[in-house]
């Protein structure tokens, strides 16, 4: 069976389910099968092209193991050879879809970003370094410019230094391409190309005219500089491709997250970017981590470089020391987890996420209307709080708001406030502090279409708000933020999302801040958010808070009248 065989196998066998896998897997692979019969039909934009896909995974298999029981060399003919790469299924397909789809009019490739998040162990430098090296000699491509860029030397050096030793060890690839192999770089002298490892800060990398650019480990991206170059740097080519791999992090502001999302939205057919591939190799939100049946579904490796009895020692660790258990999540099963010693189970609060929950629908409805207002400079978060009764049992919706001026925006280290405000996700308020003013309005809008049934605001920045909202008929209550007030509701959160009774639209904005809350546990179990840094926004977090403050008394009062009743 041939290359291009198997990779139509793979993806026919998992989105038949005869191959354990996520959803993103599957809808990755009924991406391709899609795609193939629109080719089929003919009159297509892209043409998948067999030969081209069947050629890089050819050549994958022409370069030697470096790493690992498979890299002991073997004595044949009187001479040391290293066995060659024996592409998985799994390997296959990618390769396959990312270099054989062509724009039919021009023969160019399709895809010119790439993003595989797979866990550790499942051998994606070795897959990354055999891109490199394709790339840079077997593309057709005169004065090709690849690099390979991380957020230190180290990590950028890693899938270089891979490039560096399968081209050492194979001589024939050497010769064959005429490779000239330095201790900084590797080039081609005949075409003028060029490999070289990056990991300056992006603002002193303008000019590079990139055929390839690999990107490791993308989630340790705290700016997005580094991207921002090696994106902007393709402009000038035919064909380029930026590859990113990357195991899932904790840093939801960050741009390896942000490329996730674009990803996931593409998967879900919720946005249209045919020159973008992407796969995402995890568990699904409601299996159990701990169950090993779920392992494969992240581990496309497994069984092959990720052992099943390392996975279980490093499940039993987990489970029983908490610090391990983020490690585990990251790392095994690329579940992306918040800081180390955070609050919220984030795949528990993604599965609360309903895309089709619209606050239109919620119109005429009581509400609990709460603001944490921070200071000027900084974010100011609005918080709406529904309620409806399913079946007997109260679920609560959450749809959050956001200010924060124009400048804090153009000017922040958050790399996503531009893209949120352009979205409509941040409301930006003209100047160089955050206008309460628009605020106001706000709330008094939502007057005019919800039953506001309290407004709670911190005093500590909200008394004229406050003052301002009481002379306009609201019913403002002070919630100060203080342990007493937030203890029980942050309980009480915790386990409203674990049941799954509430529920939020997807809000990034809120999803992000859930993200960035630790939790302060004082000696008699009380327990507080906090932020570890002062980057790590958490005001949507205390907004709610104060509506789950004021919730949590009706809630209470609720009980005991049906106790009453019942009686």
């Amino acid at each position: 069976m041939n290359f291009v065989d198997r990779a139509h196998r793979y993806a026919t066998r998992v989105v038949g389910g005869e191959v354990v896998a996520c959803k993103w897997v599957i809808a990755a692979c009924r991406r391709h099968l899609d795609d193939l019969a629109r080719d089929a039909r003919g009159g297509w934009r892209y043409t998948f092209d067999a030969a081209a896909a069947d050629r890089v995974c050819r050549f994958q298999q022409l370069l030697p193991h470096i790493k690992g029981e498979w890299a002991r060399p073997v004595l044949v003919g009187g001479q040391m050879v290293y066995p060659k790469i024996m592409l998985e299924d799994w390997q296959c397909f990618i390769l396959c879809v990312v270099f054989g789809w062509k724009v039919a009019e021009t023969g160019k490739r399709r895809f010119k970003r790439v993003y595989i998040e797979v866990p550790r162990k499942n051998a994606k430098s070795t897959l990354s370094s055999g891109v490199a090296n394709f790339m840079l000699t077997a593309d057709g491509e005169p004065g090709a410019e690849v690099y390979s860029a991380a957020t230190t030397g180290e990590q950028a050096r890693i899938v270089f230094n891979d490039a560096i030793t399968m081209a050492q060890r194979e001589p024939s690839f050497v010769s064959r391409f005429g490779v000239d192999i330095g201790k900084h770089s590797m080039s081609v002298p005949d075409t003028a190309s060029v490999f070289r490892p990056l990991n300056a800060e992006g603002s002193t990398l303008d000019g590079l005219n990139i055929h390839c650019g690999v990107i490791d480990e993308l989630h340790a991206h705290k700016k997005r500089d580094l991207y921002d170059v090696l994106d902007s740097g393709t402009g000038a080519r035919s064909q380029p491709i930026l590859w990113m791999i990357t195991t899932a992090g904790s840093d939801r502001s960050g741009i390896c997250y942000e490329q996730r999302i674009h990803v996931t939205k593409i998967l879900d057919c919720k946005f249209e970017d045919d020159s973008f591939f992407g796969i995402i190799y995890t568990i699904d939100a409601e299996d159990d981590w701990t169950d090993p049946a779920v392992w494969a579904k992240a581990n496309p490796n497994y069984g092959v470089s990720v052992m099943p009895d390392d996975m279980e020692e490093a499940c039993r660790k987990a489970m029983s020391m908490a610090s391990a258990q983020n490690g585990f999540l990251t790392k095994r099963l690329n579940v992306w987890v918040n800081a180390d010693s955070a609050w919220m189970d984030m795949r528990a609060w993604d599965a609360c996420g309903d895309p089709a929950l619209n606050i239109a629908d919620f119109v005429g409805q009581e509400a609990i209307v709460a603001h944490d207002l921070a200071s000027k400079v900084d974010i100011a978060a609005k918080m709406r709080l529904f309620w409806r009764d399913l079946g007997g049992v109260r679920h609560y919706y959450g749809f959050g708001r956001y200010f924060l001026n124009e400048k804090a925006i153009e000017e922040g280290t958050n790399s996503q406030y531009d893209g949120w405000a352009r979205r409509g996700l941040l409301v930006a308020t003209p100047g160089n502090v955050t206008d309460f003013g628009v605020i106001e309005e706000d709330f008094l809008d939502d007057a005019r279409l919800y039953t506001v049934k309290e407004g709670p605001y911190d005093p500590f920045q909200a008394t004229q708000f406050s003052q301002r909202m009481v002379a306009a008929g609201l019913p403002m209550i002070e919630v100060g933020s203080t342990v007493k007030n937030f203890s029980e509701p942050m309980k009480w959160l915790e386990a409203l999302v674990l049941q799954k009774r509430f529920h939020h639209d997807g809000d990034e904005l809120l999803t992000w801040m859930v993200s960035n809350t630790v939790c302060h546990r004082d000696a008699k179990e009380n327990i507080f958010p906090r932020k570890e840094r002062e980057e790590n926004k958490i005001d949507g977090v205390v907004a709610l808070l104060m509506c789950l403050n004021r919730a949590i008394v009706d809630a209470e009062t609720d009980e005991i009248t049906q106790g009453f009743v019942e009686l």
